[in-house]
């Protein structure tokens, strides 16, 4: 990417495990600090920032529903409550930042926070708001993977940045392979040639039919979603 930012409008899709402390436990106040932070000089930056945050750190509704003793629809209906678990966690840390935040949510729950409508995220976002969008899609088996790709579709965002463990995509899984190369740049269809398992296939069909960038890169240090949206970390660029 160059450092002149292509998109104004971005959503940023954060796994639940990058807010995992590392005694294991399901959030650490300092790291969600330090996001919050970092959201607020993306925001100085001159973007629009929409937030999808997955609940692996407490459960996935795939993996316990393998196991057998409860069903996918239920597994996956855990998951998503974890989600909002997460998202009103997020939204408190952008507050105490002084980062105007809204947790809204596809699973509604309007005692706790406000439901996901497309409209009215819009609004919040004109106004330099950030929004974080719990709840997945409010479906069962789609990831929120899938859900962040569809509310960047929604809300009009120029890409999603799926925020890793890594600082891209790579030719081969860089802890294992030590010849890996990490890829500057490749379309869609480089990716689906190449088998590139950079999202769930759901959720890459969908960003190849609505034509939304996906740039990879890593929020850990020196990283960071500014540092990536503006060019100066590296990344991998995903365009149509």
């Amino acid at each position: 990417m160059s450092k002149t930012k292509p998109f104004r409008r971005v959503l940023v899709k954060l796994s639940g495990e990058a807010l995992a402390a590392p005694d294991g436990y399901w959030l650490h106040p300092p790291l969600l600090a330090a996001l919050a932070d970092d959201i607020a000089r993306t925001l100085e930056a001159g973007f629009q920032v929409a937030l999808v945050v997955g609940g692996g750190n407490m459960i996935r509704g795939a993996r316990i529903s393998s196991a057998g003793w409860i069903d996918r629809a239920t597994g996956d209906s855990l998951g998503m409550i974890a989600t909002v678990m997460n998202s009103l966690a997020l939204e408190t840390a952008l507050n105490a930042a002084g980062v105007p935040a809204r947790t809204m949510s596809a699973v509604s729950m309007p005692t706790i926070c406000e439901t996901y409508a497309r409209q009215p995220a819009l609004h919040h976002l004109d106004k330099g708001q950030v929004v974080v969008l719990a709840g997945g899609t409010g479906n069962p088996y789609f990831t929120t993977d899938t859900a962040a790709v569809l509310r960047a579709a929604e809300l009009r965002c120029g890409a999603v940045l799926k925020a890793t463990q890594v600082d891209g995509v790579y030719s081969a899984d860089p802890k294992k392979d030590p010849s890996a190369v990490r890829f500057d740049r490749l379309t869609h269809d480089d990716a689906i040639a190449r088998d590139l398992k950079i999202m769930d296939t759901a959720a890459f069909a969908l960003a190849r039919e609505s034509r939304i960038s996906i740039v990879v890169g890593s929020v850990h240090a020196p990283s960071s979603v500014t540092a990536i949206l503006t060019g100066n970390a590296p990344s991998t660029h995903v365009v149509p």
